[in-house]
């Protein structure tokens, strides 16, 4: 029998971890039901809504209006201390963007697919605006 573990325990960045995939995996999923094309294409399309800047102008949007408890974890994602340091983004897009990946890992382990997509679809129109 398998222990639950309560998934407020986990540590932000490692709510990010998990985070960083499923958002991953909700803009490939979106970006393969819009048009079948060559790899590289999506590839290329994907890393300009999977990334830090894009991320954290989503993450800017959203603080306001998600829930009270979603609202927490985002700031837990964003204030976690990170060894890892920004490439291409200021210090605080990447925070910022660690706070929205936290969010996405966290409803995932939670369960919650139907918010996750709600919020994904919000950040689409963040994006597209």
């Amino acid at each position: 029998m398998e222990d639950k573990i309560d998934i407020r325990q986990y540590s932000p960045l490692a709510l990010a971890y998990m985070g960083d995939c499923i958002f991953d995996l909700c803009v490939r999923t979106y970006l393969l039901k819009q048009a079948n094309m060559p790899a590289n294409k999506l590839h290329q399309k994907a890393k300009a809504v999977v990334n830090a800047t894009s991320q954290s102008k989503m993450y800017k949007e959203l603080i306001d209006i998600v829930t009270e408890e979603e609202r927490a974890i985002l700031k837990r994602g964003r204030n976690a201390s990170s060894n890892t340091r920004a490439k291409n983004a200021t210090m605080i897009d990447y925070k910022n963007a660690t706070g929205l990946e936290a969010l996405f890992g966290y409803l995932y382990l939670k369960g919650d697919q139907e918010r996750i997509n709600q919020l994904f679809k919000i950040c689409l129109n963040i994006i597209n605006s």
